[in-house]
Formats: structure tokens, C-alpha cells, sequence
């Protein structure tokens, strides 16, 4: 598990291979794979025991729709393009929640998309967008960045090794729905989003989708005020189709309408 840092010289090294670990990773990250996925699981686990926060639709009686969605997490998983995709869970629930437009992924890999978003977008482009971007907040360890940033490194590795305070744990599963990154990793993670996409052949801006409809909301949730703006990261997403010469530019408007019906 959690392996301590053994002196001021071993702080001074991980702070200067700062980038360690997730490719094009950006940050201060002290954990090992082994310690995320440990994390991971914690927090999964947390979360899918707390359906006052987090009412995951059940399995049964929507088969149809869960398969749907995974089928297109895996489209973007199994494009080569990302990281740890053998060893992470790469899992997806469904949080049965109308009012809340968002998803997330945790450490590790454990996808949650929840209802509102599902039946707020309009194509699958849209969604493929949202799940690669929070795919790729994952394979970049950008939360757990974030999180050794929030809570410091001791505090997460005592949820690890299981010696956490009461509550911590559900603390930290909250904080994963609208958890704030940093400008340089949500950049990072909307350009690895067309990445994925572009391997696929759907529109590689599918993201971008996301935007311009949240920008036409009259309370747009909280994390789009946070920076880059989302006009910018319209532009950006675009711009990082045509650099990349995507030539996808399927949305399957229609498929999306009939799968989104069943929820």
C-alpha cells in the first residue's frame, strides 16, 4: 500500500520529478499507481454505500441504458490512447439524479454519469466529449493532484491504509462531485478528450457541445464559473480538432434520443 517518504531528500526528489506519473501530467502527485487504486476503491466504495448522496440507478430493469453508456466509454478506452487503461477499473454507474447535470471520475477509474446530464445533452458526440474529459482527469492522476493538494498527503494515506477519521472518506467522495482543478488541467484534460475522439469516428469536438448548451443555461453549475472561461474552451476544443485533423463527424443524434427515452 502507502509507502512513506524517508527523509528530506526523498521530498526533495518527488518535488522535482514533479510531472511523475499519468502521461502529460501536470502537478505535484506522490502517489503510486498502486496507492490511486487503493483510493480508489475507497472512495468507490463510499460512494455506492451512501444513496442519500449518490442514488445509482439499479442494474435491474436498465440493462439496456447501462449498456449503452459503457458501450461508449469503451469507444473511448479502447482507442490506445489511454493511460493505465489495464490497470485501472474503468467502471461506470449511473447516479439516478434529473437535477444535477454533471459526472465525474474518481481514482482509479470509476466512472459516474448522472441522469440529468444523460437527458440534458443531445447526441452522443456530447457525451463521448464529457466522459473522455473526465476519462482523462483520471489516466492524467489529475484528482489525486488535486486532492494531495486539498487534503495533504497524510490525510490520504490514512484513508488508504484504512486509519482515516470517521467520515473522511465520505468527505472526500463529496468533494470528487465538484472537485475544482486546476486551469492547466482542465485545459489538458479538454484537449485529451479530443484526443480520444479523434481515434473514433465521431465528431472530436463532442465536448465543445457541452459548453455552448451550458452557456445558454440561466444558472449554469458552479464549476463552469470557475476558469477557463467556457467560451474559450469552446474555441480551444475546436481548434484542437483541426490541429489534429480529426476527420470524424458522426453524432448519432437520433440513437442518443431513443437510448436517453429509456430513462
Amino acid at each position: 500500500m502507502f509507502r512513506k517518504l524517508l527523509g528530506a531528500s526523498t521530498v526533495i526528489l518527488a518535488l522535482t520529478l514533479a510531472s511523475c506519473g499519468g502521461q502529460g501530467a501536470k502537478g505535484i502527485n506522490l502517489f503510486s499507481i498502486e496507492d490511486e487504486i487503493a483510493l480508489g476503491l475507497q472512495v468507490k466504495t463510499e460512494i455506492e454505500s451512501s444513496p442519500q448522496d449518490f442514488p445509482i440507478l439499479p442494474e435491474a430493469g436498465n440493462q439496456q441504458i447501462y449498456s449503452y453508456i459503457r458501450s461508449l466509454a469503451n469507444r473511448l478506452l479502447n482507442t490506445g490512447q489511454v493511460a493505465y487503461r489495464n490497470e485501472f477499473a474503468w467502471e461506470v454507474k449511473i447516479i439516478d439524479d434529473d437535477e444535477t447535470l454533471n459526472a465525474f471520475c474518481t481514482p482509479g477509474g470509476y466512472i459516474y454519469v448522472y441522469t440529468g446530464l444523460i437527458k440534458f445533452l443531445d447526441s452522443e458526440d456530447q457525451l463521448m466529449g464529457v466522459l473522455g474529459h473526465e476519462i482523462a482527469h483520471a489516466a492524467l492522476r489529475h484528482s489525486t493532484r488535486q486532492l494531495t493538494k486539498l487534503y495533504g498527503i497524510q490525510i490520504l494515506a490514512s484513508v488508504i491504509t484504512g486509519n482515516a477519521d470517521p467520515g473522511m472518506i465520505e468527505q472526500i467522495a463529496l468533494a470528487l462531485v465538484s472537485l475544482k482543478f486546476s486551469r492547466s488541467h482542465e485545459t489538458e484534460a479538454d484537449e485529451y478528450s479530443v484526443v480520444y475522439l479523434c481515434s473514433t469516428d465521431m465528431n472530436a469536438a463532442g465536448a465543445a457541445g457541452f459548453f455552448v448548451k451550458m452557456e445558454g443555461q440561466p444558472t449554469p453549475p458552479e464549476f463552469l464559473s470557475t476558469h477557463p472561461d467556457p467560451g474559450n474552451r469552446v474555441t480551444d476544443i475546436q481548434s484542437k480538432k483541426q490541429e489534429l485533423s480529426c476527420s470524424g463527424s458522426k453524432t448519432n443524434t437520433p440513437k442518443y434520443a431513443q437510448m436517453k427515452a429509456l430513462l
